[in-house]
């Protein structure tokens, strides 16, 4: 990959956090993806699938600050999201899901309007990755790779893997 492609990249995974697009990741930006979620499948912000969601987006952010926040002022930067996450990601993308599974076991409950037990429909995980800013071409086609046994469902550790590949970046073919 040249530096061009691995900038063109770190960009977008960097935007996806950054839902609010000022040029930082932070609490607000967790939050703001949670409301969303919630308000999408109609699911109240107080019943437990709600606040399981929140609880997720805290944590989310929690472990996202603990491996990124160099400077410590509650911020994510793209610098230190190039230099801290992405870097920690590809050391241990492993880690990095850990991270994230209590806020992907929650998404997917709140996305699991068909009672699947904890699995969401593939057209539920498409709505859920519009919501939090996919592109509807991009959404539908995530969701069809995530669906890996092809039975219509989506588990929290398809997601959980999946997320990791996805922001274990490779740096750069040296030039």
């Amino acid at each position: 990959m040249d530096s061009a492609e691995y900038e063109r990249k770190i960009a977008h995974r960097f935007a996806a956090f950054d839902q609010d697009g000022n040029g930082y990741i932070d609490r607000a930006d967790f939050n703001a993806a949670a409301a969303r979620l919630l308000t999408e499948f109609g699911t109240t912000a107080r019943c437990d699938k709600g606040q399981a969601l929140y609880t997720g987006a805290e944590a989310f952010w929690q472990g996202m600050a603990g491996i990124a926040d160099v400077d410590g002022d509650q911020r994510v930067t793209r610098e230190e999201f190039v230099g801290g996450a992405v870097k920690r990601l590809r050391d241990s993308p492993e880690r990095f899901a850990e991270i994230a599974r209590p806020f992907l076991r929650a998404a997917i409950a709140v996305a699991d309007s068909e009672n699947q037990g904890g699995r969401a429909s593939v057209a539920s995980v498409e709505r859920a990755l519009r919501v939090l800013g996919a592109g509807a071409g991009i959404a539908g086609i995530a969701a069809q790779s995530l669906d890996t046994d092809r039975d219509g469902l989506i588990a929290e550790s398809d997601v959980v893997s999946a997320l990791a590949v996805y922001f274990t970046v490779i740096e750069p073919d040296a030039q």
